[in-house]
Formats: C-alpha cells, structure tokens, sequence
C-alpha cells in the first residue's frame, strides 16, 4: 500500500494549463496559422524586405531558444513551437526597412532575456515579442519609425497615426504605410474571430482594450474610427494582450488588464510624447497582472450554483 504522501502528491508546474487534449505544441501551430495570413499580405504590400524580416526573426528565435537551452543544459523545447510564434509576432510589429542584424538582437532580448532568463514558456512576466521590439524601439528609433510605402521602395516618415490620414478603406484593407502585420484591419478581425472560435484566447481581452480605447477616444472628441483602425491597436489587442502566461487568470481580472491597456494606450497617443502605445500599455499592465490575480482571484474547488439548493 502506498504511504499518504505517495498518493497525495501535487505538481506543480508553470502555465499554460490545458484540461483539454489541446497541448502547448497544437495551441501554438492554431496562433501561427492565424498570423499566416497577415504574413502573407505583409509580404505583398512591403515585398521580398517583409519576407527577409519573417525569415530572420523566427530564425533567430528558434536558433537562440535552442543553444539557450543547450548551454543551461535544460530539456531543448523548441518542439512547441512557442519560439515561432515569438518570432513572427516579432517581425510582424517590425517595419519591414529594419536590418537584420537589429533584428537578431531584438530575437535575442525576446528569447534569452524575456523569456529564458525567467525560466521559459509561461514563467515569463512580460511578452517576449513586446520586449524584444521595445528594445529595439529605444536603442534604435530612427530604424523603428521609418516606415515603408506599401508596394514601393519609397520610405515615408509618418504614419496614418502620426500623418493624420482618414482613408478608412485603406485602413480596413491594410494599404498604408505601417508594420509588416498591423496593416490590415481584416484579417486581424478574421484572425480574432477564428482564435476565439477555437477558444484559443478569450474575447473579454481584446474586446475591453478596443472598448476603453474607443470610449475615450469619443469622450475627448477624437476620431473613434481612426483611432482604432490606425497603429497597432487591433493586432496587439488580438495577438499581445491575450498571451497566457502575461495575462490574468480569471474573467474580470482580464477585463479589467483590457481596460488599462486601453487607457493606457489612449494616454500615450494624447497626452505623451510618443504616437502609438500599445507596446508600452501591454508590458506596464504586464507588471500588474500578479496583483490582477490577487484582487480578483480564483477559488479552486468551488462550482457554480444553478438553481435551488444549491446543485450543480
């Protein structure tokens, strides 16, 4: 007979949980056959420049996430495929003009500081693809914001944030200048809708960041359309904030991080010193989500009453 601590034995282990027969691997290859899509029309607006950028960004990842996990003599995971989606996330918010050897360093922060560094997949405290771009964002910001003519080898220096352009059409189908993925307001409503019909994120996030940003937006008097269809709004709030181990675990701890992204999001587009904030929105909220969890938490082992009596 075994002894009480044999058969009361708990592991422990880091998120993402599934209580499902969905896996990390299978969650993973359902997010990149999402962002295919936007991958392919990045490639037709910005050319072979977009293509190169997806190439070195999921390259490096996978190549960095490998030897990381080589030289720290840790089991090699890159079987999950969590590195692939770090990388194309990655070169998804790139312009597609950025070198390549920034590019390697921004999949380095990602993969080694952001995530290896707190213990890899689901230990991590911020987005690994946010990290990687903001660092790339501060250390190189000519290289950042110089954005590519859909189409054409012409740079422009603005975009429709910035240039105040109102061409909602363009906007909706993604011809403008732009990151290689951010462009298309289609295909990332499509990729939204698809992620939450395989339960693959959940809709309370993405929907209380467009929400908020769109209330205020309103409120001050500003133009709600543009100001949700420009910048990278919509692709962070779909692909970013919805990240398992960087988000909260329970309903209205989600609703409320959707919330301050989006406020935080609307604040620095107004009120500071940079045109977009969607990056930064997601990795200050990142921080708060340990007290999310805490404040509105979770009683494991306790179900829902329905009805009288309390059955369930």
């Amino acid at each position: 007979m075994a002894a009480p601590s044999d058969v009361n034995e708990i592991n422990i282990s880091s998120s993402p949980h599934f209580s499902d027969n969905w896996n990390t691997r299978l969650t993973m290859l359902t997010v990149i056959i999402s962002l295919v899509p936007l991958s392919v029309y990045g490639v037709i607006l910005y050319g072979f420049k977009a293509f190169f950028t997806i190439l070195v960004s999921v390259t490096s990842c996978l190549v960095f996430e490998f030897l990381f996990q080589k030289l720290t003599k840790q089991t090699v995971r890159v079987g999950d495929l969590s590195c692939i989606v770090t990388g194309l996330l990655l070169a998804l918010v790139l312009p597609p003009s950025v070198p390549f050897w920034m590019i390697i360093l921004g999949a380095f922060f990602a993969i080694v500081v952001a995530k290896g560094f707190f213990g890899g997949i689901g230990a991590n405290v911020f987005n690994p693809a946010l990290i990687g771009r903001a660092f790339m964002f501060v250390s190189f910001p000519i290289a950042m914001t110089t954005w590519t003519i859909p189409m054409s080898d012409a740079v422009s220096g603005a975009t429709p944030l910035v240039s105040g352009s109102r061409d909602y059409l363009s906007f909706f189908l993604g011809n403008r200048a732009g990151c290689i993925g951010e462009s298309s307001v289609l295909l990332i409503l499509i990729a939204c809708i698809f992620l939450i019909v395989t339960k693959i994120i959940d809709w309370r996030l993405p929907l209380s960041m467009v929400c908020t940003v769109a209330l205020c937006t309103l409120i001050a008097g500003g133009d709600v359309l543009a100001a949700l269809m420009s910048g990278g709004l919509l692709f962070g709030a779909v692909f970013m904030i919805t990240d398992y181990a960087t988000s909260p675990v329970t309903p209205w701890g989600r609703v409320i991080f959707g919330a301050g992204c989006g406020l935080i999001t609307f604040l620095i587009r107004n009120f500071g010193g940079y045109p977009e904030g969607v990056m930064f929105s997601i990795l200050i909220m990142n921080v708060m989500v340990p007290f999310l969890n805490r404040i509105v938490s979770r009683k494991y082992g306790y179900g829902l009453k329905k009805g009288k009596g309390g059955k369930k």
